[in-house]
């Protein structure tokens, strides 16, 4: 695969560009993010793809008298997620009317269940998603017969939703690739910003999901591309890699599966790091106060957490410590991986709301390290920044 790069985000490179003058650093142009397309001589063997059925699969069993009380989304999830079940189809069964405890349906995804209750459920029928083609400019850093790799821009969602079926990268894929139609699972919106996966969970569309009377030849075609392999946040810059046939797909699936993808992220944070680099290790499981946030938790003790590492390095320093260039390095790939590790060492991603690194806590890192000359502009470049300073670099 031939190596590339695409130009820098815009907003990013102009908050970069106004720390480095913030710390009085004279440069004739801003330092440029880089996405680029790296060779790989890794190899894995192919995995068999895994089936997509599960609608009708059926589970009763009693919450284990003495255990603590947990949500009934999750504590389904946990029994039939060996299976194949993501949580979010737990909950879109739950909202089906399809889950029961102690004989009464449930229609909330946070009901409590406790030790001795009887949980009753039937996992939902997958409902297809028909995504059109269309027009969209694809900034493209790399392609063959095989794989495509996408700059993707910030603010693009990569799978289309119900009610969001319009503008993904999807929608522009089928149109590069003269693909008319494509039938995928649906997705609920908020899963574009917090889906229940992981490298282990890569985004396989099988045809044999669908009854063949159901739909066209085209259609099931189709299905199978184009794969996208693995996500970027909605937020997210940089490069994503599209399988364009089957066996492509399955073995790049086997790659991240294996952790054998090599990927490099930048960002800017609200502070810097101390020490300046490292390597954190820190399960991820999704906060219990707020489902679209995931939450860093040391040690391996929490039942729904899993495991995480992650690898970092200061590029360079700003405003005296106000903020940072960090690059990062994924060991594992668990959902908001970087944001969440981010956050647990103190140091958020510059515009990440979500995790904290908000406006007002990047002004107050920023003032008091910066010559008072800038103060009246530092608000007005920060109020440019309308989404996590995270940038997917490399890729191979």
């Amino acid at each position: 695969m031939a190596a590339a790069t695409a130009p820098p985000p815009a907003a990013v490179a102009t908050t970069l560009s106004g720390l480095m003058r913030c710390q009085n650093i004279r440069s004739s142009r801003p330092r440029a993010f880089y996405a680029r397309c790296a060779s790989s001589n890794a190899s894995a063997e192919a995995a068999e793809s895994r089936k997509g059925g599960h609608g009708g699969t059926r589970l009763e069993e009693a919450v284990p008298v003495g255990e603590g009380r947990s949500r009934v989304d999750a504590w389904i999830s946990a029994r039939l997620g060996g299976g194949g079940v993501s949580r979010a189809r737990v909950q879109a069964s739950i909202r089906a009317g399809l889950v029961a405890v102690n004989g009464r349906p449930v229609s909330k995804v946070s009901h409590t269940v406790k030790g001795g209750d009887l949980v009753s459920c039937t996992v939902s029928e997958l409902q297809p998603l028909r995504a059109e083609a269309e027009d969209i400019p694809l900034d493209i850093v790399y392609e063959d017969d095989h794989v495509l790799v996408v700059n993707k821009p910030a603010h693009m969602v990569v799978h289309p939703a119900p009610g969001n079926a319009k503008g993904t990268l999807v929608n522009a894929i089928l149109h590069h690739c003269k693909i008319s139609t494509f039938t995928c699972l649906a997705r609920s919106s908020a899963g574009d910003e917090c889906p229940d996966s992981t490298d282990e969970d890569t985004d396989v569309f099988h045809v044999d999901q669908f009854a063949a009377e159901d739909v066209s030849s085209e259609v099931r075609n189709a299905l199978v591309r184009p794969g996208i392999v693995h996500r970027l946040d909605k937020g997210t810059s940089g490069l994503l890699v599209v399988a364009k046939d089957e066996h492509s797909h399955a073995r790049l699936a086997e790659q991240f599966k294996l952790h054998t993808i090599r990927r490099v992220y930048i960002s800017l944070t609200c502070g810097a790091p101390n020490p300046n680099s490292g390597r954190i290790e820190a399960s991820i499981a999704r906060d219990p106060n707020n489902r679209i946030r995931m939450t860093a938790i040391a040690g391996s003790g929490h039942r729904y957490a899993r495991n995480a590492a992650s690898r970092y390095k200061v590029r360079e320093v700003f405003a005296g410590g106000g903020s940072a260039l960090v690059e990062w390095r994924l060991e594992t790939g668990r959902t908001h991986q970087i944001r969440a590790h981010a956050k647990y060492i103190g140091i958020p991603l510059l515009g990440d709301e979500t995790y904290g690194g908000t406006q007002s806590m990047a002004l107050s890192l920023l003032r008091p390290r910066s010559p008072s000359k800038y103060h009246s502009g530092l608000s007005n470049l920060l109020s440019k920044v309308d989404r996590p300073c995270l940038h997917a670099a490399s890729l191979g």
